[in-house]
């Protein structure tokens, strides 16, 4: 079904919405157990020497949550905040995870976006927050095309009265959302990001460890929550060893191992794609866009973003690989093999694999 022109009014323009610059230092340091880079791992340093992966600013590998790799390039440090793109979906899916888990929000039931419950016999108002997650909700847009003035991704980053990519809309309904049910559809602007801006931190970063995320709002008070996060390299990494360790931190059970089970759960749209996660299986297009589903481990998947931002976790190894940088989308297919070379070339560890 088409997006309607109510849709884009729900969304509102996320020009003029940076909160912070991306590159300021973080606050405090992730929870990683410290270690020395690890030397022996030549599929890691072809990141920063093979022209073909070119751009990677940072690197980081765990195993068992032990850093066994860290690597920058040039101007880029532990400190340096790096956006997330599409990263930020699966941030976005672990909060409505959270309010899943208060009783705030239901999966089964009709998506709580008041536009789409005014007509019963809107097709909208039978969309659910699982089809939603799941990308399924056939509610469609513009995502890229030949002209990116009539994108709806561009107008809505960086233009009119639409808002926000593997359709960034659709998560940045879902982001509208958590505001929603934290104060309620009719908050204003500044009560929506207060409330938002204090739930990452008391339920997101502070318990996993990530003092440096930051995330954007639009002018409406909404979460950028498709494409506008920011974290370090080690705390993009916290985020995927939380995950590993089924939504456990320090002890201290972070995420329900339900919603860890949930995010790697195909959708029925694709079996490429979990809940805002990418899963490594073939895609319903068979292509290779995402992971590296003909060459390595079937139970990784990974928060994905736009230029080749990756955190991938590999349960089976005990393995968290972040690679970020700036590729072109269209010269990511040597960055996704050089990813699979490095998963499969990490020894498999010795440790229990934890189970969501």
């Amino acid at each position: 079904m088409a997006l309607a022109s109510l849709l884009l009014a729900v969304l509102p323009a996320a020009a003029a919405c940076a909160q912070a610059a991306a590159t300021a230092p973080a606050a405090a340091p992730a929870r990683i157990p410290a270690a020395a880079a690890a030397s022996a791992l030549p599929a890691a340093d072809a990141f920063f020497t093979d022209p073909a992966l070119k751009d990677t600013r940072a690197l980081v590998v765990l195993q068992d949550g032990r850093r066994i790799y860290e690597r920058y390039g040039t101007g880029i440090g532990p400190g340096t905040r790096l956006v997330s793109w599409s990263m930020a979906k699966s941030i976005t899916s672990t909060l409505i995870g959270e309010l899943v888990a208060d009783g705030r929000l239901e999966l089964d039931t009709p998506a709580p976006v008041p536009e789409w419950q005014r007509d019963a016999a809107d097709p909208r108002a039978r969309v659910t927050l699982r089809q939603l997650l799941h990308m399924a909700s056939g509610v469609k847009h513009t995502e890229t095309g030949p002209d990116p003035e009539k994108s709806d991704t561009n107008r809505a980053l960086f233009a009119d009265t639409s808002a926000d990519i593997y359709n960034t809309l659709t998560t940045h309904i879902l982001a509208r959302i958590v505001a929603d049910a934290l104060v309620g559809p009719a908050a204003k602007p500044d009560a929506r990001r207060r409330a938002v801006r204090a739930f990452i931190t008391e339920r997101l970063a502070q318990p996993a460890g990530m003092a440096s995320l930051l995330c954007e709002f639009d002018p409406a008070g909404n979460l950028l929550g498709g494409s506008l996060c920011h974290a370090t390299a080690r705390d993009w990494a916290a985020f995927g060893q939380m995950y590993l360790d089924g939504g456990v931190v320090a002890g201290v059970q972070v995420v329900r191992p339900d919603w860890v089970q949930f995010v790697r759960t195909p959708s029925p749209a694709n079996p490429g794609y979990g809940g805002q996660f990418w899963l490594n299986r073939k895609p319903a297009n068979g292509k290779d866009e995402a992971l590296f589903w003909r060459k390595g481990p079937p139970d990784a998947y990974a928060a994905i973003g736009h230029l080749g931002q990756y955190v991938i976790v590999v349960p089976s190894r005990r393995l968290v690989v972040v690679r970020l940088g700036k590729t072109q989308d269209d010269d990511l297919q040597p960055v996704r093999d050089a990813l699979a070379r490095l998963v499969n070339e990490v020894p498999p560890a010795q440790a229990k694999v934890a189970t969501p």
